[in-house]
C-alpha cells in the first residue's frame, strides 16, 4: 500500500482581493490590494490615482484669486483651512499684510472647520467598526457648525471664503452668537460622544494595540497632524512654527500617551482628534472674547495680482497635517509653478508597513484612523 504524500506546508498561495474603490471603508475612491491568507492579510498595497483632477497644474494656468475656489477641492472637509493655506503662500510671495481683524475671522472659520472635519472623522469611524449612533450625534454638532460657516460665506461644504488679503465678507452679529451658543453646549456632548465610543469596552478591544506605529516610522514616512502626534510626536505648526495670531492663545498639543493600549495604536490616533476638539473649543472661546470692535477684514489687494519673481514655500496646520504650498513667481499674473503637499498622500503612504500580518477586521479599522481625503491624495 502506497503511503500518499505529506503536504510540507499548510499554507497554499494568496488569494488577491481587491477592496474598492467602490467601498464604504475606503472612505473615497481608492484601492486597496489585499494579498491574503485565510482571514490573515498578509499585504495591503493602496492603488491612488482615480479621482486625479491637475490641480497643480489647474494653479499654473489660472490667476492667484482665481485659484481659491480649486484649494476647496482638495481637502473638501476642510476646505477653509486650505484656503487659508493658499491665501497665506500668496500674501507672502507678495508682502501683502492682514489686518488684524482680518486674522481673527481666519482663526475662528479655521479652528470651527477643524472641529468639524475631526467629527466626521469620529463619525466615520464608528460606522467602520459597527457604531451607529455616534454618527448621528457627532453630524448633528457638525451641522450646526456648517450653520456658523454658511452664514459668513454663504455655502456649506467649499467655502471660498478666506482670500487673499483677509477674508471675503466681514463677521457677522448673528455667526458670533451661533458661535457663542454652540461653544457653551458642545464640551458636555463631546462628554457624551465619548461616553458611547471612545471609552466603549467593544470599541476599546477593536482599536487598543492595532496598528501601532513608532515615532521613528511616522518620522520617517513624513507624516504629520493628529496620526503623527498619536505617535508621541509633539509637533504642531501652530505652536512651533506660529503664523497668523495663534501665539496669542493658550492651548496645548494632545500627545499619544498609550491610555489603552501602546502608544501610537489606532485608538490614541482616534483620541488625539476628540482631544483637538476641546482645544479647539479652548482657542474659539479666547478669539471670541478678545475679538475686536473694529477694522478692516481684507487688505487692498491688486483686482489682478503680480508677485514679484520669487520662490516661496508657506505651510499650515490643518486637520489632516501639514498643507502646503511651493511656488515660483515670474512675475506674471498666475504662478509659473505649483505644488502642494497634501498629508493625506503622505499619511497614506505608511498604511501598508501598518497593516502587515492583520485581520481583515483590523485592517479597517487602521485604515479608518488615517482620516484620508482622497481629493488632496489625487491632487
Amino acid at each position: 500500500m502506497v503511503t500518499p504524500a505529506q503536504p510540507k506546508s499548510l499554507q497554499g498561495e494568496p488569494l488577491i482581493v481587491h477592496m474598492g474603490p467602490q467601498h464604504p471603508s475606503t472612505h473615497g475612491v481608492l484601492r486597496v490590494e489585499l494579498y491574503t491568507d485565510g482571514e490573515m492579510v498578509t499585504r495591503a498595497v493602496p492603488h491612488i490615482g482615480y479621482l486625479h483632477r491637475c490641480k497643480e497644474k489647474i494653479g499654473e494656468s489660472v490667476g492667484y484669486e482665481s485659484y481659491v475656489p480649486y484649494t476647496d477641492r482638495m481637502d473638501y472637509l476642510a476646505a477653509m483651512n486650505n484656503n487659508w493655506t493658499w491665501a497665506l503662500c500668496v500674501e507672502k510671495l507678495a508682502g501683502v499684510t492682514v489686518p488684524e481683524r482680518a486674522e481673527f475671522i481666519r482663526v475662528f472659520v479655521g479652528e470651527f472647520n477643524r472641529i468639524a472635519s475631526h467629527l466626521v472623522a469620529l463619525a466615520a469611524y464608528g460606522l467602520d467598526l459597527g457604531a451607529f449612533t455616534p454618527f448621528l450625534h457627532a453630524f448633528r454638532e457638525r451641522e450646526m457648525i456648517l450653520d456658523i460657516l454658511e452664514e459668513l460665506s454663504g455655502a456649506r461644504l467649499c467655502f471660498g471664503y478666506v482670500r487673499i488679503g483677509g477674508v471675503m465678507a466681514d463677521m457677522t452679529s448673528r455667526a458670533m452668537d451661533m458661535a457663542k451658543k454652540f461653544l457653551k453646549q458642545f464640551r458636555a456632548k463631546l462628554d457624551s460622544i465619548n461616553e458611547l465610543l471612545s471609552f466603549n469596552r467593544i470599541f476599546i478591544k477593536r482599536t487598543a494595540n492595532v496598528g501601532i506605529m513608532s515615532a521613528q516610522t511616522a518620522i520617517a514616512y513624513g507624516i504629520t497632524g493628529p496620526m503623527l502626534r498619536a505617535s508621541g510626536v509633539d509637533w504642531d505648526l501652530r505652536r512651533d512654527v506660529p503664523y497668523s495670531i495663534y501665539p496669542r492663545f493658550q492651548f496645548s498639543i494632545p500627545v499619544g500617551q498609550g491610555l489603552k493600549g501602546q502608544v501610537g495604536d489606532n485608538w490614541d490616533r482616534y483620541w488625539i482628534r476628540v482631544l483637538e476638539m476641546y482645544e479647539s473649543v479652548r482657542i474659539l472661546e479666547q478669539l471670541i472674547e478678545g475679538f475686536p470692535e473694529g477694522g478692516d477684514y481684507k487688505a487692498k489687494v491688486p483686482a489682478v495680482l503680480r508677485p514679484p519673481k520669487a520662490e516661496v514655500y508657506v505651510r499650515a496646520e490643518c486637520p489632516r497635517g501639514e498643507v502646503a504650498f511651493y511656488m515660483i513667481s515670474d512675475g506674471s499674473n498666475k504662478p509659473y509653478r505649483l505644488k502642494v503637499r497634501g498629508p493625506s498622500f503622505c499619511n497614506l503612504s505608511v498604511f501598508e508597513e501598518l497593516s502587515r500580518d492583520m485581520l481583515v477586521a483590523d485592517l479597517v479599522a487602521t485604515l479608518g484612523t488615517i482620516d484620508v481625503v482622497m481629493g488632496e491624495v489625487d491632487r
